[in-house]
């Protein structure tokens, strides 16, 4: 019905053209309706020469639109004369100088990316065929195949359907049937005598052949048609185009999967080339140029390292440096370190600035699904190094691949083996003159294999740790530079103090609380951020969200605050407990109450302080003993933490005079071992002392608070009142606490030499990224 209607609404248009364009005098406006006349009269007109006709019809549409119809075509897609041609196509690039495929190289090859067009159709569209280009081949073929099968399936022309009485009396009675041919044992097409109708043939459908055989044999009988007279019947089978319906899913399947293995993650091969079945053990790595802003400038906090991978990076750039000396380019180093130190960090801020090319890739990229995938790709990113060398190769999370070999595979030989025996070989294959380092990155390497490890491979451990208050106050500076700070807040001032104000954190751990010093700011509408939109982060960090909404019962809140007060009394009154900076019993995170210390900063803790740590952790619950007689779940964080200080001066520090000297390895979360190092006798022995060292800090805890209760209920009663109590207020409460204690970084540095962190450069790596001719190398060395 779709195709009538729009057929309806072309004629009337159509039609008018034709009669006007077949006036004898046509009037000035419908001079340039000829090629249109043209066009009509190829298909009114029976032709057998189909090819010519849509060749001139296509040539006719191809064409500039008729004077005074320019507004039925679409804009810049005709040329209304030559002048505007040479307007339009002025700029557009020369379809042969656009190389294979017309590809200009807007993507630079970049897989993924959207090519420009390579300018076929827009020949097509002035008339022309260009043959010569890839792209129209492939687009030409499919067309001619879609449209060889369109036709002949679906354009044959079936005929007149009838039934069987019409075709008895009618056309079998006047001898007007040449034969009968049974399709497919469906229908029957009626062969007509040439010339003696307009048609060729007509058809009706029949329920079986036998049927269809009787009723024949019959009809004729009927008519007296015997012998040569009857009909001659052929029987045949003919595709009408149905299986082609049936094949659409099993092509769309194919289609899908061919489409995925080409453009999926796997099939993306490296550089931008079309990717594959067979590209599989193509490496993932990628080369980076310009495409990382981070720059050493961006990294504090660890300067020692910095100076490490500015000397590889001076290997690369002045190797004759060391030569002249008899020194070897080390091969390769391994950043260690807890997580959020700076390891990938540093990689960055290299590739951003050694100026040599930087080949990343993460370990676990290497381990798919498909065996050997692998050994391939570590095959193929060292060929990569070598090939761009100089280069710095950077290796991230390489546990997920070197892990140590043997433990977890049942004796079998596992893809993760293969890819590390792999990795082995193509690093001991580096001399000295490849000029290509690998650097690594993984905060595990207890875990990695010591042939990894070995000098040769990896010549070089860099162990990046959490920064100290200096390295702190340096990262506070880098993150500070972006920050709109109101203008009287000093920089350096409030990074140092910031710095004091957070012991223990990581360089992730600054950037998150500068971050969320910036998001609290916006949360109030304020248009600077100012020194209490930091505490208010810190306290984020390390608390968690607060809870202002959280509904407590009387009796729960009451609890809470003793509970709070306890924690703040003991710490006050013991030398070796963290002072304490402030105390609030509003929620944050998971826990009702929360305090805030500033533990002091230092490598070795004495059995002494271990044990004032576990005082004040348990001061909680004695004070809900003391003040409630009864003890609450809200205890259970405070005596976790004191069970694995009990547990790791017993076993690990040997702190226990009947275990003795000794020293046993703590299994990690998740981790499982065969056997115990120690006997049971030893195991029971280890369980008493630790029971044992907890009892005796429990009952130190419940004398000072005895002694000390009247405290306690100040302090409790205090925050009920107010919810926060600073040190300020403790000093109120309490008095001065009896031990001298550090609050300001001018405190905490004093004696090490210098207020801020020495970034000061070696006399050699001065100029690490630049490449010396040999005239300044020996002027230096003299």
């Amino acid at each position: 019905m779709a195709h009538r209607l729009a057929s309806g609404t072309l004629v009337l248009p159509l039609a008018a053209l034709w009669r006007g364009g077949c006036r004898t005098h046509t009037p000035a406006g419908l001079r340039d309706l000829a090629p249109i006349r043209q066009w009509l009269k190829g298909i009114c007109t029976p032709q057998q020469d189909y090819p010519g006709s849509i060749a001139s019809s296509w040539q006719c549409l191809c064409s500039k639109p008729p004077k005074g119809f320019e507004k039925y075509f679409k804009k810049n897609e005709r040329s209304a004369g030559p002048a505007e041609d040479a307007h339009e196509t002025k700029g557009l690039p020369d379809p042969k100088d656009l190389g294979h495929g017309g590809d200009g190289g807007g993507s630079g090859g970049k897989r993924g990316g959207k090519k420009e067009d390579s300018g076929w159709w827009r020949r097509v569209w002035k008339g022309e065929f260009p043959w010569d280009d890839k792209n129209f081949a492939y687009l030409a073929v499919m067309g001619a195949g879609a449209a060889v099968g369109f036709l002949y399936f679906f354009w044959q022309d079936p005929g007149r359907e009838i039934n069987w009485k019409h075709f008895v009396h009618y056309y079998l009675a006047r001898g007007l049937v040449d034969r009968l041919e049974v399709v497919n044992k469906q229908f029957v097409r009626v062969v007509l005598v040439p010339g003696v109708t307009s048609e060729r043939y007509v058809w009706f459908n029949i329920g079986s052949v036998d049927a269809f055989e009787r009723s024949l044999e019959a009809a004729q009988l009927e008519l007296g048609m015997a012998g040569a007279q009857q009909v001659a019947v052929i029987y045949s089978r003919e595709s009408d185009g149905t299986f082609l319906v049936s094949l659409v899913p099993t092509l769309l399947l194919v289609g899908f999967l061919l489409f995925a293995l080409r453009r999926g993650p796997m099939g993306a091969g490296r550089g931008g080339r079309g990717g594959g079945l067979f590209s599989v053990g193509e490496s993932t790595a990628k080369i980076l140029k310009d495409s990382i802003a981070v720059q050493f400038r961006d990294v504090a906090g660890c300067e020692e390292a910095k100076l490490e991978i500015m000397e590889f990076v001076n290997f690369l750039k002045n190797p004759k440096q060391y030569q002249d000396l008899g020194a070897k380019i080390p091969k390769g180093a391994v950043l260690t370190g807890p997580p959020g130190t700076g390891k990938t960090l540093l990689a960055k801020a290299t590739a951003g600035e050694a100026n040599v090319p930087f080949i990343t890739v993460n370990g676990s990229e290497f381990l798919e699904m498909f065996v050997g995938v692998g050994p391939a790709r570590v095959r193929d990113m060292f060929a990569l190094a070598r090939k761009h060398a100089p280069c710095i190769l950077f290796i991230d999370e390489i546990d997920a691949v070197g892990r140590k070999r043997g433990r977890g595979n049942f004796g079998g030989q596992s893809e993760q083996e293969n890819t590390l025996n792999q990795l082995l070989v193509e690093m001991d294959g580096f001399n000295s003159s490849t000029n290509v380092v690998v650097l690594a990155g993984t905060n595990r390497p207890d875990i990695l294999d010591p042939a990894l490890l070995r000098p040769g491979r990896f010549d070089r451990q860099i162990y990046i740790g959490p920064p100290d208050i200096k390295g702190r106050a340096s990262i506070f500076k880098v993150h500070l530079r972006p920050l709109k700070l109101e203008e009287s807040i000093s920089r350096d001032a409030l990074a140092r103090k910031l710095a004091a104000w957070t012991p223990g954190f990581t360089g992730a751990d600054i950037s998150n609380v500068c971050n969320e010093a910036a998001l609290i700011a916006a949360r109030h509408l304020k248009p600077s951020v100012a020194e209490k939109h930091f505490e208010q982060a810190i306290e984020r960090v390390i608390g968690g969200l607060e809870k202002k909404t959280q509904v407590l019962q009387p009796n729960e809140r009451t609890t809470v605050a003793y509970h709070e007060a306890g924690h703040a009394v003991v710490g006050w009154f013991l030398e070796h407990a963290d002072p304490l900076l402030k105390v609030s019993i509003i929620p944050r995170g998971k826990g009702l109450g929360y305090a805030q210390y500033l533990p002091k900063e230092q490598y070795l803790y004495t059995k002494e302080q271990l044990f004032d740590r576990m005082c004040m952790m348990l001061g909680g619950r004695v004070a809900e003993q003391l003040f409630f007689g009864r003890i609450t779940t809200g205890a259970q964080d405070d005596l976790r933490k004191v069970t694995q200080s009990a547990y790791a001066q017993i076993v690990q520090f040997g702190m226990s005079d009947k275990l003795g000297q000794v020293s046993f390895d703590f299994l990690r979360q998740g981790e499982m071992l065969a056997e115990k190092p120690y006997s049971e006798a030893t195991a029971q022995l280890i369980d008493e002392e630790v029971r044992s060292l907890i009892n005796a800090a429990y009952e130190r805890t419940r004398e000072l608070l005895t002694r000390c209760r009247d405290q306690v209920a100040k302090v409790g009663k205090r925050l009920l009142e107010k919810e926060v109590l600073e040190k300020a207020d403790m000093v109120e409460l309490l008095g001065p606490r009896p031990f001298a204690e550090k609050s300001t970084y001018e405190e905490f540095v004093e004696g090490t030499g210098s207020l801020d962190e020495d970034t000061s450069l070696p006399e050699g790596l001065k100029d690490w990224n630049c490449e010396r001719d040999e005239e300044s190398v020996r002027e230096s060395t003299s």
